[in-house]
Formats: C-alpha cells, sequence, structure tokens
C-alpha cells in the first residue's frame, strides 16, 4: 500500500510538473496571479484513465519562436483536438469573478462548434538541437496543455549556446504525431562583440485587407537573424468594416468585432492560417510588440476610440467594460504570441529589453496600453491639441518612462555600439498639413501629441551626449525616414543633417492601407509625400503608396536600412521592389548624404527624397526564384 501510494503521490507531482512547464498557464501579469489559470483545478478536474487519441490531435497552427536570450528561447505551438478555439469567459448562472480563467460552458450560437472542456491532459514532448537531423540533443521535456489555455503551449528552452541557430520540435506523447520542424536562434552573449546582426521590421496587418506576402521574403531570402514586430499584428474589426476580404477568402472570424475571449483568440488563429506569417514564426525567433488594435482602434489606458468608461458605451458593446475588453485581448495575446511574462507589474507590461552583444540594446517600448494619458479618439482632436503641450501628459507613464532612461544610459555606459528604440508610433515631428488640414498638422495620436513625453526622452540623449540611437516605428500604413533632431531647442541642419542625436525608420504595413488613402495612386501618393517632407523639417524620406517592411542591417561601424515595396497583396506573391536604402555611420547621428546633401545615395524608387530623385525602375525581384523582372 505505501508503495502504491508513493506512485500516486509521484505520478501527481509530474503532473503539476508538466503542467507548470507550460508558461501559458501563468498570468500575463505577476501582480495579478487571477488572471492566469490554476494548474491544480485543471489537473483536479481531469477524469483518471481518460486520454485524447493521438492520431485525432491537430498541430493546427505550426510552431513559432521568440524573446531570445543568450542561454534560452521561448518556443510555441497548439495542438488540439478541434479546429475551433476555445470560449472560456460565458456564465449561465452565479458569480463569477471580473476574469474567469477556467472555461465555464454555456450554449454559444456563435460558436462554429461547441468545444468541450478537457477532462484530460494533452502531453507534448519537446526537443531541441543544433542541427536539423536531431542527433544531439541540446534541451528537451514534457509538458501539458488543455482547453483553459486554447489548448496552446509555450515552452523556455534554456541551457543553450549564445548566437546560436537551433531547430525544435513537438511531439505527441507516445506517438509518431509530429510538428513541423522550427528553426530559431538565440541572442548573441551581451558581453561579447558580434559582428552583425539583421533585423526585419513589420507592422500593420490587416487579415482581410491583402496577404501578408511581407513576411515570407525575409524567409526565402533568409536575410535576418530576428523579426521585429512592431504591432497590430492583428485588426478588432468585422469583415468590411475596414477592409473587405471575401474576393480573396480572407474574412475574418469570427465576423463580427472582437470583445471576447474566444473573439481574439478565434481572430489570432484565423491571422495565423497565412501561409507567409506561418513561415515567418517558423524559420525566425520575433521579438513583437503590441500597438492599439490588439484591443481597439487609439488605445490608451483608460479606454480607446470606440469603447469608453461610461454607461452609454457598457451598454453599447454588449456590457464588456474597457479592463475586461483589455483582459481578453492581453490573455489571448499571451497565450498565442511566443513571448516571455517579463516583469509585468499591475498594468501588464509588456515593454522589455534585449542586449544583442554589445552591438546592440533593443528597448521595446509600449506606447499604447500601459499607461498612457488620453489620446485622439476622433471626438475630441481640438482638446488633443489644447493639451498636448501639458507636462503631466504621459505617453508610456512615469514608471516606463524612467525604465526608458535609465535603459538608455545604462546602454552607453556599458559600450553598447547602438540603440533601437522599438516605437509603435512616429516620433519625428510630420506636418500633415496635406491630409490633416492647417489647423491641426500633427499627428496628436503620435508623439506630436505627448510633447512633455517627447522631450523628457530627447533631454536624456542630449544632456548624457548619447549617440548611435536608432527609432523604428509603424502604425501609420506609410514609409518615413527622419534625422532625429530636437526641434526648437538645439540647432539643427536639415540638408547636412548636424544637430541631430541619431535617426528614425518608420515602415509602412504588411498590407494595411496607406493613411494618404486607400485608392491612392503612385502620382498622388508622391504628390503628398513632396508636401509633407517640403513642411517637416527633419523628414528626408517620405513614401506612402507600396505596402511592405523594411531591414535593418547593423554592424559596429554602420546601420544599413534597407527598405521594400510590395507589388500586390491581393494575391499570394513572391515579388519585392526595392524602394530605398539608407545608412546611418557610427557617431555621425544623422543619415548619410551624398555630394548633394541628399540621403539614400540620392536615388529612391519612389516617394519624395529631398535633394534627391525618384528613379522608378519597376524591376520586382522575385524572393523565390532570386530573379527579377518588370513590374
Amino acid at each position: 500500500m505505501k508503495l502504491s501510494w508513493s506512485l500516486v503521490l509521484s505520478s501527481a507531482a509530474a503532473a503539476t510538473a508538466s503542467y507548470s512547464g507550460n508558461l501559458n498557464y501563468r498570468s500575463p501579469s505577476e501582480h495579478h496571479p487571477g488572471l492566469g489559470v490554476s494548474i491544480h483545478r485543471v489537473a483536479k478536474r481531469g477524469v483518471p484513465g481518460s486520454s485524447f487519441d493521438p492520431s485525432k490531435l491537430h498541430f493546427t497552427h505550426g510552431v513559432a519562436s521568440g524573446d531570445p536570450y543568450a542561454d534560452s528561447v521561448i518556443l510555441w505551438t497548439r495542438c488540439s483536438p478541434t479546429f475551433d478555439d476555445v470560449h472560456s469567459n460565458t456564465s449561465t448562472h452565479g458569480l463569477v469573478p471580473l476574469y474567469n480563467p477556467v472555461p465555464i460552458y454555456s450554449g454559444n450560437e456563435d460558436a462554429e462548434e461547441q468545444v468541450a472542456v478537457s477532462n484530460a491532459p494533452i502531453c507534448l514532448d519537446y526537443k531541441v538541437s543544433d542541427d536539423e537531423s536531431f542527433k544531439q540533443i541540446a534541451a528537451e521535456g514534457t509538458v501539458y496543455t488543455s482547453s483553459d489555455i486554447d489548448y496552446t503551449v509555450k515552452v523556455e528552452a534554456s541551457k543553450l549556446k549564445p548566437f546560436t541557430t537551433y531547430f525544435y520540435q513537438f511531439q505527441v506523447c507516445n506517438s509518431d504525431n509530429k510538428s513541423p520542424v522550427g528553426r530559431t536562434k538565440t541572442a548573441p552573449d551581451s558581453e561579447k562583440e558580434v559582428d552583425q546582426v539583421n533585423l526585419a521590421v513589420y507592422s500593420c496587418a490587416n487579415f482581410p485587407f491583402g496577404f501578408f506576402n511581407a513576411y515570407g521574403h525575409s524567409v526565402r531570402k533568409d536575410s535576418v537573424d530576428y523579426v521585429v514586430h512592431l504591432g497590430d499584428y492583428l485588426y478588432e474589426y468585422k469583415n468590411g468594416e475596414y477592409g473587405w476580404g471575401n474576393s480573396m477568402g480572407r474574412i475574418p472570424l469570427p465576423d463580427r468585432t472582437i470583445v471576447t475571449l474566444y473573439d481574439y483568440r478565434k481572430r489570432l488563429a484565423t491571422y495565423r492560417t497565412d501561409l507567409d506569417l506561418l513561415a515567418s514564426h517558423q524559420n525566425f525567433a520575433w521579438i513583437p510588440v503590441w500597438d492599439d488594435h490588439e484591443v481597439a482602434d487609439n488605445t490608451y489606458r483608460d479606454g480607446s476610440s470606440e469603447l469608453r468608461n461610461d454607461e452609454k458605451s457598457f451598454i453599447q458593446d454588449g456590457g464588456v467594460s474597457v479592463d475586461q475588453r483589455k483582459m481578453n485581448a492581453v490573455r489571448a495575446y499571451f497565450e498565442w504570441m511566443p513571448i516571455r511574462q517579463v516583469e509585468m507589474d499591475d498594468n501588464l507590461r509588456i515593454w522589455r529589453n534585449f542586449k544583442l552583444g554589445k552591438l546592440v540594446d533593443l528597448i521595446m517600448l509600449d506606447t499604447r496600453q500601459y499607461d498612457r494619458s488620453i489620446t485622439d479618439t476622433y471626438d475630441n482632436t481640438n482638446y488633443i491639441d489644447e493639451i498636448k503641450d501639458d507636462a503631466g501628459r504621459s505617453l508610456m507613464g512615469s514608471r516606463q518612462e524612467n525604465w526608458l532612461q535609465r535603459n538608455l544610459i545604462e546602454s552607453a555606459n556599458r559600450g553598447a555600439h547602438w540603440r533601437i528604440l522599438g516605437s509603435q508610433i512616429i516620433f519625428s515631428q510630420l506636418n500633415m498639413s496635406a491630409t490633416m488640414g492647417p489647423e491641426q498638422p500633427l499627428n496628436l495620436d503620435a508623439w506630436d501629441g505627448y510633447m512633455a513625453s517627447k522631450n523628457r526622452t530627447l533631454q536624456t540623449l542630449y544632456d548624457n551626449k548619447i549617440g548611435n540611437n536608432i527609432v523604428i516605428a509603424g502604425d501609420t500604413h506609410v514609409n518615413w525616414v527622419s534625422d532625429l533632431a530636437w526641434l526648437d531647442h538645439t540647432p539643427y541642419d536639415s540638408s547636412t543633417g548636424s544637430g541631430s542625436i541619431g535617426v528614425e525608420f518608420g515602415g509602412a504595413a504588411v498590407s494595411s492601407p496607406s493613411s494618404f488613402g486607400q485608392n491612392t495612386t503612385i502620382p498622388a501618393a508622391n504628390n503628398i509625400s513632396q508636401i509633407v517632407a517640403t513642411d517637416s523639417e527633419s523628414l528626408q524620406w517620405s513614401e506612402g503608396y507600396y505596402r511592405g517592411y523594411f531591414e535593418l542591417h547593423i554592424t559596429p561601424e554602420q546601420v544599413g536600412a534597407h527598405f521594400f515595396g510590395l507589388p500586390t497583396t491581393k494575391e499570394r506573391n513572391f515579388g519585392e521592389i526595392s524602394l530605398a536604402n539608407f545608412t546611418v555611420k557610427s557617431g555621425e547621428n544623422h543619415l548619410q548624404r551624398n555630394s548633394d546633401n541628399a540621403a539614400a545615395g540620392g536615388i529612391v524608387e519612389n516617394g519624395f527624397l529631398k535633394n534627391g530623385k525618384v528613379v522608378q525602375s519597376g524591376m520586382v525581384y522575385d524572393t523565390e526564384t532570386g530573379r527579377y523582372y518588370s513590374n
């Protein structure tokens, strides 16, 4: 009897360990354990002797990896008995907490299929190797998943070697049912010199507006080490509200404005059916952060353009509060994205940093959800314009701002060659009179609507003489390249770049339409670019017609930025257009110019370049075949 009892205890302990190894059971916030899932409750719910038939389990969305450290990386998959996603915050009777992490099911007619609560865990083994044949195992383990976390799996593969390519795979326990093989890469040792790091930078992928071709280009070229995503990984709208996907077979599911946990899970699952997005996740370690549409349009600490903390909004949106909707979105994002549980506080922190050797410190900000003062919600633009200079307004909250300033100073003190700030929104001042009118020419939803935060950041850089700064941004669906200058505070020469403290690269969207107009033409978009660039002192290049992305190729001596446009997003396509190439030399703190004071070697494919030329070659590079063809 003693032997049997010890075996029972051993089995229970092993089960608990297998659950706890799956990071998705944890809360996205260490100060909000209630947002996590009770492993003991899940294990207790299990029916002895019950199990899933391995042949009926599916790796529904491939594999993914992310948040690389020098000795570890996050690995992700989803293994499910169903192709639908799990409902979890519906209750038919009784009292439940504001957030109910363990599924309570009722008849939900919106579901494509009714997903029952799991009465047994799904057991997965995983292994990691530095060779694709898995002859030498660098890390391995066993984890459980269940309906409570939408059958997702997220583990930390540890004790790995720095700056090393690894292959990984999941497998249903005691079966031949295996996931695709994924490829990932650890970060360089923070104290080691590194010759080069390459990043692909993306933002703003809208499913019904088109195919995510941009994600696949860096995969087929195998041109980068890591992927940085600056947000708007998904959009919350129903089909037809912001993009019609009917003709392309890209209707976002569920086909409604998403608010519940199931909604956000299903929308993420829908986006992850795109083949190029799947390929990017399978081949590169991602470093993502959210923007606004992962929750709702123009979000801030207390609401969004669509949802306010008032009675009218609460009733209009079906009894969903701002906090509840944000928690639903954050929980689903945490389940589906290969990100770590950083030292989160009670505001659901995602801001974090990565030391990529001595070469670069990548500082990922949250300029949306964390502690942002009220933003432009379209019906309050005049008010926001009046208070944009208020010293009490903050884009990030005091804690994140102080953290940013400390990281900038510490990065310089430790001798990192470069600092890259991942900002969802545009930092540089843009005069948008051409699209917004002369009365309010600034984008108040960007840093220009939070001048105190912007000034404090620039003051930290200038006062501490911190150079070699690169800001990367998305959000606007337009390409912008600017010197990073503190206008009206320090002398700056737009023709030479003298007086700048760095450079900003703002990228266009993966598929979301241009902010110059959904149906804009090349001549019309280029005309707007010329007006904005002429009116904006530090802006050197603007391009608003093409959807696309950019890559950063970083060495101790320089940063090269390569911007690519897509010939189409209306079908899956392997072509890309080289739009412009920029160089930032170490110590110069501005875009490199030619003898005519033009950046990009004086020539770009499209848009408008100060002191330079637009030469439209019409050449498209096929990333599948490696050949060029005429557009």
